[in-house]
């Protein structure tokens, strides 16, 4: 078997072996090579503002039928509802059966150690009231100068539906927005190439400032976990594909590239434009595509779902709190609303984990304290969930609205083998 190593998918597999070896055998000089990650991500969410407005706006103006933008957005919305729901009760149930907390030392939690934590979620998620006011931005230039993807999204969508009302006024505006789009993306692909040092650098750090030893304590969580995110994939999302059609082990394989990109940097965030042009190129529409995967980007996190709730059960078994079924449930509902909006960048999820347990007394919300050592290892499984989670969503919603026509070009990178030439 011929490695090509000119392809990228090796290039990011060699960048992420390299960095391991090097974070164990150089430890202090690792941490330093955080940096490359940094500078990555950096030019990654520079991009992502523009193209998510763009691509939005593109997907509902262009439709130029508001019923029909309706129409996808509730699909979606009710899709990612159901899907998000099932991620949180699996993982409470998992983590309940298996019980990793049980007989932790709680002892190394220090409540200094999560005070920025707590003090993010209070800012960010201040309840529904909280919630609905971060959706609306004082100013929309503010909105991208932030990068905070909510707002933004909420103005291409009212941006996207009066283009849509304007018909034929609007077409010039669109077509505008098709070839910047176009531009940006051509951006994405330059910044790509550099994505197997970016994954060198995220791997070297988290190895070096860890250590091999730091996943010890728990390690059974982070087991339970792992597993419980590969049975949604396969078995949820895996029915889920087969009954519209496709192959979730084939689907998988084509988006590999992306996916090695998030084990890399932990953040979904950074492979989200390559896969929009990914999903377009499989056979979804260019409507659908804009409009479903940035709404999911914020609302359909499945792996963010499964990690809030088996980490916060985890927390309260290591405190020894008892949870009744009435406790879960309540639990359930709050991380149904707290999971919505915890976009894909690394350290999100522990926000949010901190606002949930902020909204749920019950759990010590210094618990978290327990996590902040191993969660950059657990990143990257709930980023790659998400991502799936997503991908397979637009191509089921593409589906559902009979735009959806699978192109020659899909098939045979689908049936690729990634590592010949």
């Amino acid at each position: 078997m011929k490695i090509n190593f000119k392809n990228l998918t090796v290039q990011v597999i060699t960048g992420i072996i390299v960095g391991i070896i090097i974070g164990l055998i150089f430890p202090d000089f690792s941490t330093k090579l955080k940096i490359l990650a940094d500078w990555f991500i950096k030019l990654i969410k520079m991009l992502v503002p523009p193209i998510i407005f763009f691509t939005v706006v593109i997907g509902i103006g262009g439709m130029g039928d508001l019923k029909k933008v309706g129409r996808i957005g509730g699909k979606a919305i009710i899709y990612f509802e159901i899907v998000s729901t099932i991620a949180l009760a699996i993982g409470l149930i998992v983590v309940n059966l298996i019980r990793p907390g049980h007989g932790i030392d709680t002892s190394g939690a220090k409540a200094s150690s999560v005070s920025q934590f707590v003090t993010q979620a209070k800012d960010s998620h201040e309840g529904f009231i909280g919630f609905i006011s971060s959706i609306i931005p004082d100013s929309v230039v503010g909105a991208f100068v932030q990068g905070d993807l909510l707002p933004i999204l909420f103005f291409a969508i009212l941006f996207g539906i009066a283009a849509a009302s304007l018909g034929e006024k609007a077409k010039p505006v669109i077509h505008l927005f098709e070839q910047l789009t176009d531009i940006f993306f051509k951006i994405v692909g330059m910044i790509m190439r550099v994505s197997p040092l970016a994954a060198f650098g995220a791997m070297a750090y988290t190895i070096g400032e860890f250590g091999v030893g730091s996943l010890k304590n728990i390690a059974e969580l982070m087991g339970s976990v792992y597993l419980t995110m590969i049975v949604f994939i396969l078995v949820i999302l895996g029915a889920i594909a087969k009954a519209f059609g496709f192959n979730i082990f084939k689907f998988i394989a084509y988006i590999k590239e992306e996916l090695l990109l998030v084990l890399g940097t932990s953040s979904s965030e950074s492979a989200l434009p390559s896969l929009m042009k990914k999903l377009e190129n499989y056979g979804c529409s260019k409507s659908v595509v804009g409009l479903v995967v940035p709404t999911g980007y914020s609302f359909n996190l499945d792996g963010t779902a499964i990690y809030l709730s088996m980490a916060a059960i985890f927390i309260a078994q290591a405190y020894d709190v008892h949870l009744t079924i009435s406790h879960q449930i309540m639990l359930l509902l709050i991380l149904m609303l707290t999971s919505k909006g915890a976009a894909g960048v690394t350290g999100s999820g522990f926000i949010t984990l901190a606002a949930t347990l902020s909204a749920f007394p019950v759990i010590p919300v210094q618990g978290i304290a327990l996590l902040i050592g191993v969660d950059r290892f657990m990143s990257e499984s709930r980023a790659i969930t998400n991502i799936i989670g997503n991908a397979v969503a637009t191509v089921v919603i593409s589906k559902t609205e009979k735009e959806f026509e699978k192109t020659e070009g899909a098939v045979l990178q689908e049936e690729s083998k990634p590592f010949t030439s």
